[in-house]
């Protein structure tokens, strides 16, 4: 496994090179180059101590206002895409019960990324398939802020697919591995 080091500049590479290159989120170049992102690297295996990382990235939002999003990005644990969808479901549900709804929202990414409707070898797929598993967590106001310049924001999912088919699987697979 690489190290911390190494996975963050991975994942620096992947969100330069597929998302912000494919422009599968508008938003995400302007925070790079202001410098807001946060990466994050846990090394944990258990749940328990997965969702105790979580938090302790929400009280970091809390306690840094210069930081607009964190990547928390899990190497060692979720290998299967339902283990971590499971897992998602539990920082949904400490999010509420922490009372954070309305000031961050999450995001999901992982290797084996499927949206319910696609089949695994779906290019869309591709869109959210990262190199870990890994959770994006946004602070709200931002992402209003973001929305409320940005003409037709609904159009966004449905334009990534389309681009996603459009480069092709074997194109968005290529892509992705390239980050390594």
């Amino acid at each position: 496994m690489p190290t911390s080091p190494k996975i963050i500049e991975q994942t620096k590479k992947w969100i330069a090179d597929v998302v912000v290159a494919c422009h599968f989120c508008p938003f995400a170049a302007q925070v790079i180059k202001e410098q807001k992102v946060h990466y994050a690297v846990t090394t944990e295996i258990a749940v328990a101590s997965c969702l105790n990382a979580f938090i302790d990235e929400l009280a970091r939002l809390d306690d840094d206002n210069t930081i607009e999003t964190t990547f928390l990005i899990f190497p060692e644990v979720f290998a299967e895409f339902d283990d971590f969808l499971d897992f998602v479901a539990l920082a949904e549900q400490r999010l509420k019960q922490k009372r954070y709804r309305g000031i961050y929202q999450l995001a999901s990414f992982h290797p084996l990324y499927r949206f319910a409707d696609a089949t695994d070898n779906d290019a869309a797929n591709y869109t959210n398939r990262s190199l870990y598993p890994m959770l994006h967590l946004l602070r709200e106001a931002g992402i209003d802020k973001a929305l409320a310049q940005y003409k037709n924001p609904e159009n966004i999912p449905a334009s990534n697919i389309a681009l996603a088919r459009g480069k092709g699987l074997a194109a968005m697979n290529k892509l992705r591995e390239s980050c390594f």
